[in-house]
């Protein structure tokens, strides 16, 4: 049943290449343009290369930072460990260790085929690593294998074995539920915010282990769900094939309840997979995961499953910590880190799993907290004309009025971020010559704010897909005029006094000339996708400038002591989705922009319109 997998001799401390984008806070917004887009994220030189046959199988897209991020540990057979008189608890310790370190970690699941006999002196030996994850609090489960059980040719009702007697009432914390035969367990985990349930299945189950695993189902109706258990399929030849007990389980469960989406399965080697539809016409994925033929019995290997919500994507690896941990012989250099496609690659969650919980629409005044300036909603449906006003829900008369040399009309969209107050935004699709845009009127109060005791301005906003050269620089919000307008003589000055902007990155760009300041100062955020809403919020305490994406503070925010705006004395109004030159209009925004706030004072992030 043999067959080689294909491995990568990698140190255990490389990092996979990625795009690096590392621009100088002080470095202009004109001498980064003049550079060229392709300057700033040029792609670092690989630390190593995998064998072509590896290289396919890893994962193609990065990690989310977007906190819906966690991670699901699987541990397959590790009975040669645990054979007779040849106890080797070592490796499972060092695993159980490494998870216990990690900050993601969900759930560990244990595949069955713990010990080689099942004999209690075996069990207790391996019992004791699991014991890390009791003291961590790590919710955990271990399944029985056929080599767990002094008789295999018993189904889930064969009562008291050395294994039960161990692990039955350890595995406990979040489990939900047992059968009566106590080898059939169900638990419930977070998973970045969103519930998940795992059947932890017998090697062979009867007639009431199916039963009771239907029961369990159909009062998690809806739970995305996933199946481990022992003998599910097999990969002789590279590709997954069903057992006789992976087509009962499958005829059974997995088949008719749609909520399972993924099982998981030891006991044959090599590893492998396939995917299936169910009854419902969605795909499920049927993995094997068994590193016992390798050397030092898999030194308990574990496979990784980070579930990326934001991303959709599941982004399978597999380590081996015991010999990462030590110093590596010949044969432990081949096997830090396995590559095959069957042991690194990546799978699509169900679409149920990817979109974000919107939540309900929240009037404008829930958001007018104390120091609300100006709180702009665009609410409506069709084109915005020339000349359409957009009023400040705040009350204090800050409107906005559509403007600019538009062919192209701004157009009201049922469409923003899940966790925006209104449900609305508009839709900018303009070009430099041809985009509307919006500017505070003459009379508007917050054209001579100077902002001295700070501020905060929070926005939504999503990016066109896709970003080209025609979308840089362009301005959620910025002053309607010059640094060298509002008395400025160092730095750029033909560029406004403050602006939101998006470089060419694309990344978020907060450049304002303070009132305590004859220069500019500047924050920059990270790379922002294409594909998804976001919010920034760029609070100043009168000393310091902190910018936030989605709620966190992004690493690019500078020391200096910065307070107040320039142009508050000139009266200058403010655009949004447009950015201007030496106070002509220069670029107008492409994408979308939901609502917008501004606080004449430093909010913490709980206070955010996201929180």
């Amino acid at each position: 049943m043999f067959s080689p997998s294909v491995y990568a001799t990698v140190s255990a401390r490389s990092k996979w290449p990625r795009t690096v984008a590392a621009m100088s806070t002080t470095l202009s917004r004109r001498n980064m343009l003049a550079g060229g887009l392709a300057g700033a994220g040029a792609a670092a030189a690989a630390p190593f290369l995998l064998p072509q046959a590896a290289r396919a199988a890893v994962p193609a897209a990065p990690a989310s930072a977007s906190g819906k991020v966690f991670t699901l540990a699987v541990i397959p057979d590790t009975q040669y460990l645990f054979d007779g008189e040849s106890l080797h608890p070592e490796p499972l310790a060092e695993t159980m260790k490494h998870l216990a370190g990690m900050k993601d970690l969900a759930f560990v699941a244990h595949l069955g085929d713990v010990v080689q006999n099942g004999q209690a002196q075996e069990v207790a030996a391996a019992k004791k690593p699991f014991e890390i994850l009791t003291k961590k609090g790590i919710p955990f489960s271990v399944v029985a294998g056929n080599h767990d059980l002094p008789n295999s040719n018993t189904d889930d009702q064969r009562g008291p074995t050395p294994f039960l007697d161990a692990f039955g009432p350890l595995a406990s914390r979040r489990r939900i539920a047992r059968d009566a035969g106590g080898y059939n367990s169900a638990y419930t985990f977070d998973g970045a915010g969103t519930e998940f349930l795992l059947l932890a299945l017998d090697w062979r189950l009867s007639t009431a282990g199916i039963a009771w695993a239907r029961s369990v189902l159909e009062a998690h109706a809806g739970t995305p769900t996933i199946i481990t258990v022992h003998d599910s399929i097999s990969a002789d030849s590279g590709t997954g094939v069903q057992s006789a007990h992976g087509k009962l389980v499958w005829d059974k469960l997995i088949n008719d309840n749609p909520q399972v989406f993924l099982s998981i399965n030891g006991h044959f080697w090599p590893s492998g997979r396939m995917a299936r539809e169910n009854a419902a016409g969605r795909p499920v994925e049927l993995h094997l995961a068994n590193y016992q033929q390798l050397y030092y019995g898999g030194a308990a290997a574990v496979r990784l499953y980070r579930f990326d919500l934001e991303r959709g994507v599941v982004d399978v690896s597999t380590e081996v910590p015991h010999i990462e941990a030590g110093g590596l012989n010949e044969l432990e250099r081949e096997e830090l880190q396995l590559t095959a496609a069957t042991d690194r690659f990546s799978f699509a969650l169900p679409p149920s799993l990817t979109p974000p919980k919107r939540r309900e629409p929240r009037p404008a005044s829930a958001m007018l907290i104390r120091g609300t300036e100006a709180y702009w909603r665009f609410e409506g449906t069709g084109p915005l004309a020339a000349g359409r006003r957009i009023e400040d829900a705040s009350g204090r008369g800050n409107t906005l009025v559509v403007t600019g040399p538009s062919t192209v009309p701004l157009a009201f969209a049922a469409a923003s971020h899940p966790a925006q107050p209104s449900g609305s935004s508009l839709t900018f699709t303009g070009s430099k010559d041809t985009g509307a845009y919006l500017l505070t009127a003459d009379t508007a109060p917050i054209n001579k704010a100077a902002f001295e005791r700070g501020y905060t301005f929070e926005a939504f906003f999503k990016l066109p897909e896709p970003f080209t050269g025609d979308s840089a620089w362009s301005a959620i919000i910025s002053r309607w005029v010059s640094a060298k307008a509002a008395g400025r003589v160092n730095g750029d000055v033909d560029e406004p006094a403050a602006t939101l902007s998006v470089s060419g990155g694309p990344e978020l760009q907060w450049c304002v000339y303070p009132t305590n300041l004859d220069r500019g100062v500047t924050n920059w955020g990270h790379e922002l996708r294409t594909s998804r809403w976001w919010h920034v919020a760029v609070v100043n305490d009168g000393r310091h400038t902190t910018m936030y994406v989605d709620g966190c503070a992004v690493v690019r925010n500078p020391s200096t002591v910065n307070k107040g705006l320039a142009g508050g004395e000139a009266g200058a109004p403010w655009a949004v989705g447009a950015y201007s030159w030496a106070g002509e209009l220069d670029k107008t925004w492409l994408g979308s922009i939901g609502d917008i706030r501004i606080v004449s004072r430093a909010l913490a992030p709980r206070e955010f319109m996201i929180a």
